[in-house]
């Protein structure tokens, strides 16, 4: 990776990330079908670097940008670093697949099977399903050179170079496009285990049926990746829902950032590709297998096989919280802290829908990034508003890649009565905050939920984060005040506790590393720990360098983009930085400085990166309770002491596996976390006396 001044390269760095990602579809003490699912989790997020970072890199290298980057690297630069470095890594997830997962599968009785094996029983069915269900679906597209074509982002296509007969074998193209919702994987009958034919190889077998009478000459697949980095200027905006939707169909048609087409396929059909898509040749990879290898994460939730998965981690129900009783009760005796997902996310729906029906509550206010697509929390939202309480939810229609199923949500939210907010102009916001008020005999008291996730049980569920459930008077405070600044039109407030961007978080943490470098020049100790996704921006990176150059000891626990060089010479030699990948996506944002023995400890719905501290509503929370500021301690103890799946980052931009180090005792954090999750809900468990309660007779009420 190429480094220079006192930054790495986000996009470099991301690739590394995916690297590590890979690396864990390699690692042979993962049960294979989870070796698949990274391998496709790779995949699928290279799909996303390309349309989204590749896609503005490209907008910026047409509008003739010269400016370098913070590590010093050009637009073109670093188009160029890209494509090396993506190369190396297609082949190195295409050879990971061919020379090991594949042949593992088939071992273990999951096949692709290629027309040559095909049981005569498997053809006739085979036979059938094209006629039934491919050919009256699918349509062949005469290719006129020069006439623009129009294809669906990330769809496999099938190219075609055939003779035509009637023009004295006339050279002639075509493409077919596979439609979106056929299968992929056909399953196949007649032998044990799981056989399976792609769909391409299928057409492929029966291509002669869409062209009577022609000889085909090439078949070749390729699909084309479109540039998704639009944005709206919704300052601007009259109508912010219609415009948004303008823009997906837009995005729908935008240019191609990438062109992948199968590597056997002659230098005459990459060519028609190219012309097709309008693909320049530094947009062009040429793939060594199937395409798509994204789709194979579908392959790792076959049902059965499950000695090949991981061995089910059940999330633990909470020991904070009683099922027996009102969640506000609880709340309102002790805050509640949640380690997600080896904690249950049913809390956090359950305060949501127990507002929904308490005849005491008076209102509910919440932000909505990304949901699920049958969302609990949502259906609670509209019963609340029919039920006649006051619901105001902030939707954010610029949630990327969620935007469609955002807007459906907010008209349905409408239309059951709910003040819909379409996000605040100019800004995406990005906090986790729901309020809850309601009236109780001692006055209105104000219930929260402060999170690092979305408001999603299913990605709860797959996703390390945190979520603080509290009726702290003075967060309510802070709550109320913070719903009617980015609702309405009112400046900025001075907040009791908490720290929102793009106003005021960064220089708050600015602030508490300055204050860490102060401590320790005093002679005081000293003490930086941050688990963020993403340390991207030059103030805090330059703040952290600062503060090693004054002996600081700083920790950093960066899943994925780091910018940030750890342990050079006279620069950072005092900042630690790691990365976990792992079984569960890491994406709780803690923060701690010690502060002269007053530990400091936040939640955070931020990244490090600038557009989280200058273009997003973010949120900051401090957690003073003592038991719940302690777990989250130890929590992230857990992390730093990870040496199975922690990999260090090294002066040079290069990770090293932990592991590697020979350390007697292995911690992996995440099987840590979710021990200790279950012994927590044991523990309190057995020390709930147990009641019997007697049937009575009914009393005769005539």
């Amino acid at each position: 990776m190429k480094i220079t001044n006192d930054f790495i390269n986000r996009e470099l760095s991301w690739l590394e990330f995916n690297q590590r990602v890979l690396d864990e579809a390699g690692d042979a003490d993962n049960p294979l079908l989870e070796r698949l699912n990274f391998l496709g989790i790779t995949a699928s997020n290279m799909d996303e670097f390309f349309m989204v970072r590749v896609g503005g890199l490209e907008i910026a290298m047409r509008k003739g940008v010269t400016r370098q980057d913070q590590s010093g690297l050009t637009v073109h630069e670093q188009l160029d670093g890209i494509r090396e470095r993506v190369l190396k890594m297609t082949a190195d997830q295409y050879a990971a697949y061919a020379e090991v997962i594949e042949p593992a599968l088939r071992e273990n009785g999951i096949k692709r099977v290629q027309q040559q094996e095909l049981l005569e029983e498997q053809v006739d069915y085979l036979e059938k399903y094209f006629e039934e269900e491919i050919y009256p679906v699918l349509t062949p597209l005469a290719i006129e050179m020069g006439n623009p074509m129009t294809f669906k982002n990330l769809s496999l296509n099938i190219a075609v170079r055939f003779l035509d007969k009637k023009a004295d074998n006339r050279q002639k193209f075509a493409i077919i496009p596979l439609a979106h919702g056929m299968d992929r994987f056909i399953s196949l009958p007649g032998r044990p285990g799981y056989e399976y034919i792609l769909l391409e190889d299928l057409v492929g077998m029966y291509i002669d049926r869409f062209f009577p009478g022609e000889t085909i000459v090439e078949t070749a697949v390729f699909r084309m990746t479109c540039n998704a980095d639009l944005t709206l200027q919704d300052e601007m905006a009259s109508d912010f829902l219609s415009e948004m939707q303008e823009l997906l169909d837009l995005r729908k048609h935008s240019g191609c950032v990438r062109l992948e087409i199968s590597g056997n396929s002659s230098k005459i059909m990459q060519g028609l590709a190219q012309k097709a898509v309008r693909a320049g040749d530094r947009m062009v990879y040429t793939i060594p297998s199937m395409l798509k290898l994204s789709d194979f994460k579908q392959l790792a939730f076959l049902d059965g096989f499950i000695n090949l998965k991981f061995e089910k981690w059940q999330a633990c129900p909470s020991p904070d919280i009683d099922l027996t009783k009102s969640i506000f009760s609880q709340i309102s005796t002790k805050p509640v802290l949640l380690c997600h997902p080896y904690d249950s996310f049913d809390p956090v729906v359950r305060l949501v829908e127990e507002a929904a029906d308490d005849p005491n509550v008076m209102a509910i206010k919440q932000i909505l990034y990304r949901t699920s697509s049958k969302s609990p929390i949502i259906t609670a939202l509209q019963k609340a508003a029919e039920n006649g309480k006051y619901v105001t939810v902030i939707v954010e229609l610029k949630a990327r890649f969620d935007e469609e199923q955002n807007i459906e949500w907010a008209d349905k939210l409408a239309g059951a009565g709910v003040q819909v907010i379409y996000g605040i102009k100019g800004l995406k916001t990005h906090a986790k905050l729901c309020l809850v008020v309601r009236r109780e005999h001692k006055g209105v008291v104000r219930y929260m939920h402060f999170g690092t996730g979305n408001y999603n049980e299913k990605t709860a569920r797959i996703y390390s984060d945190i979520s603080y459930l509290t009726c702290d008077p003075d967060l309510g405070a802070d709550a109320t005040a913070f719903f009617n600044c980015i609702t309405g039109y009112s400046e900025a407030v001075n907040y009791l506790k908490i720290s929102q961007a793009p106003i005021g978080m960064k220089d708050r943490i600015l602030s508490l590393i300055a204050h860490e470098i102060e401590r320790k020049n005093q002679g005081q100790k000293a003490l930086i720990r941050a688990k963020v996704n993403s340390l991207v921006d030059p103030d805090v990176i330059k703040a952290l360098y600062s503060a090693s150059a004054a002996g600081v000891q700083v920790q950093l626990n960066i899943r994925g983009v780091c910018c940030l060089k750890a342990g050079v010479k006279n620069l950072s030699e005092n900042i630690y930085a790691v990365s976990i990948v792992d079984r569960f996506l890491e994406h709780a944002r803690i923060l701690h400085f010690h502060h002269g023995g007053d530990e400091q400890v936040f939640i955070s719905s931020a990244d490090w990166m600038p557009r989280n501290l200058e273009k997003r509503i973010e949120l900051m929370v401090p957690i003073d309770d003592e038991q719940c500021r302690a777990r989250l301690l130890s929590i992230l103890d857990a992390y730093f002491k990870d040496n199975v799946k922690a990999r260090k980052l090294n002066p040079d931009g290069s990770y090293e596996l932990l592991r590697q180090s020979g350390r007697k005792v292995s911690i992996r954090s995440q099987e840590l976390l979710y021990r200790l999750a279950c012994e927590r809900y044991k523990i309190e468990k057995s020390r709930k006396p147990t009641i019997f309660e007697p049937h009575r007779p009914q009393t005769d009420k005539s």
